[in-house]
């Protein structure tokens, strides 16, 4: 498998877990916080997916399915266009709401633009500087899997989540 070809099943892997937690959960359980300081799985899921969509767009120079689908429409939060959720305080937590079926469809956009965008790189593009900003600088390949990390550990933390919502009942 070429890097890219295992990228994308790093995302298909996120995009199972997103669904598994997802799965018939009502607006109780989406807004669920462990305490008040936690984030909900509701949250969680947002967060990942707009991380994915702002720095995969970024990394090659795309529209965010965000905005040019819509979603942020959809969704209708009180925040800035481009926000991905980094450094929210409770409060901002809190007000992120959604239905289970728009934060997978939302997500599954995501996965489709993710997937179509490495489908288009090859293993020399992963080393690619794209942000100098950094010292080192970023290459594509060490953006990429930093985003796969991060939404890995999100949809972990939402399906930890789950399973305190499901010993609670």
């Amino acid at each position: 498998m070429s890097g890219p070809e295992v990228l994308a099943d790093g995302f298909d892997r996120v995009r199972e877990i997103v669904h598994k937690v997802l799965d018939r959960l009502g607006e109780e359980e989406l807004q669920y916080r462990a305490d008040a300081e936690a984030n909900s799985i509701c949250w969680l899921i947002w967060h990942l997916t707009r991380v994915q969509d702002d720095h995969v767009a970024d990394a090659v120079g795309v529209e965010q399915v965000w905005s040019a689908g819509g979603w942020d429409e959809r969704f209708a939060l009180p925040f800035e266009g481009g926000d991905i959720g980094y450094g929210h305080s409770s409060d901002e937590v809190a007000v992120v709401r959604a239905p289970a079926e728009l934060l997978a469809d939302y997500h599954d956009a995501t996965y489709r633009q993710t997937v179509e965008v490495l489908r288009g790189l090859t293993d020399a593009d992963m080393d690619k500087v794209i942000d100098e900003r950094w010292d080192p600088p970023v290459t594509m390949g060490v953006r990429l899997v930093s985003v796969l990390s991060d939404d890995l550990q999100h949809a972990g933390q939402a399906a930890f989540i789950r399973g305190l919502i499901a010993r609670q009942v």
